[in-house]
């Protein structure tokens, strides 16, 4: 089944009297289910394009079709909505809130959905789980390691029950051991659970853990590899 369909999708961003192509003209499909990395060097537009599938970006032309839903053609308040609903993100900077607890973390997400409290609380300790991280479900991040934060992130990612989850660098910041763990963690949902990941990345660890590998030259897929 397509999750996702990305149809000459183009970004362009003025720059005094210069325009930048960051993404040009990429057309790309995925089923739900894969692994998958987009690599690139820096500057190459894969970021650009994993904030545009996201819709923290807007595109300048092309189409974003998400199970069929065009989001580009959607409001702000019916693509946060849609976004919220839809697309779980992980971050190179892991972005927990400070003053909440792991547990209340990956409950915010579910709490703007507007989801009972029981229920709330029942999904973020199974997701804190199958992280390995049930037993720190009542520390703040500042008690916490890096590896132990992404964790925390990726069950976050995972609450809403999104179509796809995006992650952004998630590895960047971390170091080997709590890389391998990380990487563990999300392909073990991704067979278990059919859950779909992209990845934009520059480490040759998550590259090799991935399925399938899509790389991007100045905002160009120059090739799109399965394993």
């Amino acid at each position: 089944m397509k999750v996702l369909k990305l149809k000459n999708l183009v970004k362009v961003y003025n720059d005094s009297e210069i325009q930048v192509k960051a993404v040009d003209g990429v057309d790309l499909e995925f089923e739900k289910g894969e692994f998958a990395a987009i690599v690139g060097p820096s500057g190459s537009g894969k970021t650009t394009l994993l904030n545009l599938i996201g819709g923290l970006d807007s595109a300048t032309s092309g189409e974003i079709l998400i199970e069929g839903t065009d989001i580009s053609s959607l409001s702000s308040s019916r693509l946060i909505d849609f976004r919220l609903r839809n697309i779980g993100f992980v971050f190179q900077a892991y972005n927990l809130i400070p003053v909440l607890t792991a547990r209340e973390n990956v409950e915010f997400i579910m709490e703007l959905q507007g989801r009972p409290r029981d229920d709330r609380r029942r999904r973020a300790l199974e997701l804190l789980s199958a992280v390995g991280l049930e037993e720190r479900a009542d520390s703040r991040p500042s008690k916490m390691s890096g590896g132990q934060q992404q964790r925390v992130a990726v069950a976050r990612a995972l609450a809403s029950k999104p179509k796809f989850v995006l992650a952004d660098e998630p590895t960047a910041n971390l170091d080997s051991t709590s890389t391998a763990t990380l990487l563990d963690i999300m392909e073990k949902l991704n067979k278990e659970e059919n859950i779909t990941f992209i990845f934009s990345t520059h480490d040759q660890r998550v590259v090799n853990k991935a399925r399938r590998v899509i790389t991007i030259e100045d905002g160009h897929v120059v090739s799109d590899i399965r394993k």
